[in-house]
């Protein structure tokens, strides 16, 4: 299973790459900027999948999917923590 997520654009190279920022951490990734119909600037949201950029995407949105995103992580540490209790 695959799954696309939201990263924001932090540099954006002549090469038709970004630089993008996954999650709020030290975590980054270049991706491919070739499916756009206009490039992004920094500090946009882009959902990425296997190494593109899909689509832009409203800073609104991309943080309620960050958030509900972080929101399963905590369910599913929390239900790990009570399986081995």
């Amino acid at each position: 299973m695959c799954l696309a997520v939201p990263a924001k654009v932090e540099e954006i190279f002549e090469d038709g790459t970004a630089r993008c920022r996954v999650g709020e951490g030290d975590a980054f990734i270049v991706v491919s900027l070739a499916l756009l119909e206009e490039p992004p600037q920094p500090g946009e949201y882009l959902i990425i999948h296997a190494g593109f950029a899909l689509r832009k995407l409203d800073t609104a949105d991309a943080e309620e999917t960050i958030a509900m995103l972080r929101e399963m992580i905590a369910a599913v540490d929390a239900e790990r923590a009570n399986s081995f209790s």
